[in-house]
């Protein structure tokens, strides 16, 4: 099941299937061009547990944030083709063969053990799998 239009999921967290660990437990989704084009600009800060995935997105920038973050760059199977960590504001990064971007705290990559290869999946409070393309 591809992501909704809606901006924001309640209660789904990002699963790493490789580990079976939860990368991001607040969980907000940018489906609409204009959700996309506000991103996380605004805030001061994004929590560890937390994560905005962008729908559809291959390409990212940092341009006016405040804070660093990481980027996981996700192909239409789920698959990470891509990690930017600690990307600063006014950074550019892009994956094109990514169906979907999701922008953490920096520092959440590494300490949750997400790598290249490796499959994210949204799981709901009852345990169905979403799919993030």
């Amino acid at each position: 099941m591809a992501l909704g239009s809606g901006s924001v999921l309640s209660g789904p967290a990002l699963i790493n299937a490789r580990t079976e660990t939860v990368v991001a437990s607040d969980v907000e989704v940018a489906a609409t061009r204009a959700s996309r084009r506000r991103g996380l600009l605004g805030r001061d800060s994004l929590d560890g547990s937390a994560a905005l995935i962008l729908s559809p997105c291959w390409t990212i920038h940092t341009a006016f944030m405040r804070f660093p973050i990481d980027v996981a760059f996700v192909d239409r199977d789920g698959r990470v083709v891509r990690v930017a960590e600690d990307m600063a504001p006014w950074r550019v990064a892009a994956a094109p063969a990514a169906s979907v971007t999701v922008e953490l705290a920096a520092g959440v990559l590494r300490a949750r053990d997400v790598q290249v290869g490796d499959q994210l999946y949204l799981s709901t409070p009852s345990g169905n799998r979403l799919g993030l393309s």
